[in-house]
């Protein structure tokens, strides 16, 4: 009998550990290339923004959220990028799944240089047209000059990934 439990339980924890991990190992999806679709969503103040205002740019669309620590461990490195790769056309839009006060209050300390949109319900819904079949966050897209969505990537993108991206 207390072999039976021991079994159960050491099931049950490698089932566990087995979501997690592949929750935490989602491969970048490498659907084909398709044109990103028109979309508007306000900024902090109101003011709303229609993705075409960056049309001719090198899109990283980066959905996000201030509950999220691999959300935050990826936004220094796209202020960095921002900085380095502006002139050459590169344009970094974060879309915020999080409430207005939330946002606000992160941006005031983490200094982003780049436009954040508030995307909250909308943005999950937006996130899975645009291809998050597994709702990852943070989610992260790269359109070229062209308006095609060259790159899906769910989970952290780590710098030394997108510079691939972006050397091109």
């Amino acid at each position: 009998m207390k072999k039976t439990i021991l079994i159960i339980i050491a099931a049950v924890v490698a089932l566990v550990l087995g979501i997690a991990a592949r929750q935490f190992s989602i491969p970048a999806e490498k659907p084909g290339i398709s044109a990103l679709f028109e979309f508007s969503l306000s900024d902090l103040s109101g003011q709303p923004h229609n993705i075409s205002e960056w049309q001719g740019k090198i899109l990283v669309i980066n959905f996000w959220a201030t509950w999220c620590p691999p959300c935050l461990k990826e936004i220094p490195d796209f202020i960095t990028l921002q900085d380095q790769y502006k002139s050459q056309g590169l344009q970094f839009i974060g879309i915020a799944l999080d409430d207005k006060d939330a946002v606000a209050k992160y941006i005031t300390t983490s200094q982003i240089n780049y436009p954040v949109l508030l995307g909250g319900d909308a943005g999950i819904a937006l996130a899975r047209q645009l291809g998050n079949k597994v709702d990852a966050v943070p989610y992260t897209l790269i359109v070229d000059r062209q308006g095609q969505i060259i790159h899906r990537h769910p989970g952290e993108f780590h710098k030394e990934q997108l510079m691939e991206f972006i050397t091109e």
